[in-house]
């Protein structure tokens, strides 16, 4: 995994501000991006310079007014074109608040992938924050199809985020291609991040009359051979495209012989863009995404049906990140502690700052089954159980104090000073508060307590070790 990544269970910004300057693609105006800090919660943002005021816009699916080649996004009548090289280079290296200002409406192409991007944030460097990463869990099949165009694509259920794609062009310069990413720490930055932006020979005309393409040229875009090219036609696209220099067919069809970063440079380009497309999502997802034939329009229809489809969830995150509480729901707690029911004691995480606190929550009810044997006459919660719960608390803190928190478990090794001051019953509600005393060489100590309606009920301090977990 790529040491530029942080601990993905928090948030990240950059730590200086960097700027890049070229030509925008579609608009030919010059423009320069400058990468900014943002603090935490705030998303990702553009901000134009050239205008009054200089508007900010949020990278939202609620934004997007066009998606011509390319995704466009605007409010209150101005506009920011062709945003999702730079988004996918930002949530590629999941970077989650940044402010990204623009000297003009669209940010530059540069080669047409979005390394040069990349580079840059790199470069400013990326910095943890200390508030919790959240991210949408794709927990039922999302499915989006355009039987006219052939388009289908499925998001589903999976342990972290992936992307399959499938594209299929009949022609023999392009055919049929096939990608997969599989992790972004792992493949973003060296397998996807470079592929170019591309279209067919055939479709320069078309879209120069629609007033697209103004800053295109062969050095920011692989333009396929679809079709034989005489003379004649090459000398009306240099004076369309306003080229002086040589433009000739390649023997491997694609103008100018430029030669693929990939052999399916393509595919990955469209996965690429599929990428800064969910960024428009406003949080990450954990799922699979598997794309056949998807464009821009399909990839903003189908973060449109995910927003729908989980938008009582959503709703719930951003009051959640309003109200500056980072609750961890149960799904949250499954990746990180390895036990289940019975024997899983906590049922949400209210606050947690890693590496410091944590302040857990669990209802008590009738029904617990250590009820049906520990008192069932005036049933009171087992006090070794109360240790477990505590325990369990201190146990998501310290796994989300460290890196690869999935990939590790933490033993007990000892307990002291434990104190039970009053009894826990049905109907209570538990507040498990947890701090993180000391942590080294893959030792820590915890010193944790629970209360009942502010009431402390129990107190102790546990000793643990952080152990691998076995595959």
């Amino acid at each position: 995994m790529s040491e530029i990544y942080k601990n993905s269970k928090n948030q990240c910004t950059i730590n200086n501000e960097v700027s890049i300057n070229g030509i925008g693609l579609h608009t030919g105006v010059k423009c320069t991006a400058t990468f900014k800090s943002a603090e935490p919660n705030s998303g990702i943002r553009f901000k134009r310079l050239d205008l009054d005021d200089c508007p900010e816009i949020i990278a939202d699916i609620d934004h997007v007014i066009d998606i011509s080649r390319g995704t466009t996004i605007g409010q209150n009548g101005f506009r920011i074109h062709t945003v999702e090289h730079i988004l996918a280079a930002v949530v590629g290296l999941k970077i989650d608040n940044i402010l990204i200002e623009l000297t003009e409406k669209e940010p530059p192409v540069m080669d047409g992938s979005a390394s040069p991007f990349v580079e840059k944030l790199i470069e400013a460097g990326i910095v943890e924050q200390k508030v919790h990463r959240d991210e949408l869990i794709i927990d039922q099949t999302i499915t989006y199809s355009d039987s006219e165009r052939g388009v289908d694509i499925h998001v589903l259920p999976s342990d972290k985020f992936r992307i399959t794609f499938m594209t299929d062009y009949q022609f023999n310069s392009l055919g049929t291609q096939y990608t997969a990413l599989y992790s972004l720490e792992e493949d973003f930055i060296e397998e996807f991040a470079p592929s170019r932006t591309f279209c067919f020979f055939s479709e320069i005309e078309g879209m120069k009359k629609q007033g697209l393409i103004k800053g295109g040229g062969v050095d920011n875009a692989l333009v396929f051979l679809d079709k034989e090219v005489d003379d004649s036609e090459i000398d009306d696209l240099k004076e369309l495209l306003n080229i002086d220099s040589e433009v000739f067919c390649g023997d491997n069809g694609i103008l100018n012989g430029v030669e693929l970063r990939f052999p399916n440079e393509p595919v990955r380009h469209k996965a690429l863009d599929l990428i800064g497309d969910l960024a428009l999502l406003g949080i990450p997802i954990r799922g699979h995404v598997i794309a056949a034939r998807s464009g821009h329009a399909a990839n903003v229809e189908l973060v449109k049906k995910i927003k729908t489809t989980f938008a009582k969830k959503l709703a719930l995150k951003k009051q959640q990140r309003e109200n500056n509480m980072a609750q961890y729901d149960i799904h949250s707690i499954l990746q990180i502690l390895p036990h289940r029911y019975p024997f899983l004691l906590v049922d949400k995480i209210l606050e947690l700052d890693p590496g410091k606190m944590v302040k857990a929550l669990k209802n008590v009810t009738f029904n617990e089954p250590f009820f049906q044997g520990h008192f069932p006459g005036q049933p009171i919660m087992p006090g070794v159980l109360l240790l477990e719960a505590m325990a369990q608390a201190g146990g998501f803190l310290v796994l989300n104090s460290i890196p690869n928190p999935e990939t590790k478990l933490m033993y007990f090794t000892g307990i002291n000073n434990s104190r039970f001051k009053k009894v826990v019953i049905p109907g209570d509600q538990l507040i498990f508060e947890a701090e993180l005393v000391k942590f080294r060489l893959g030792t820590c100590k915890i010193a944790a307590r629970a209360l009942v309606d502010g009431k402390v009920v129990c107190t102790a301090e546990f000793l643990s070790s952080i152990v691998d977990r076995r595959d």
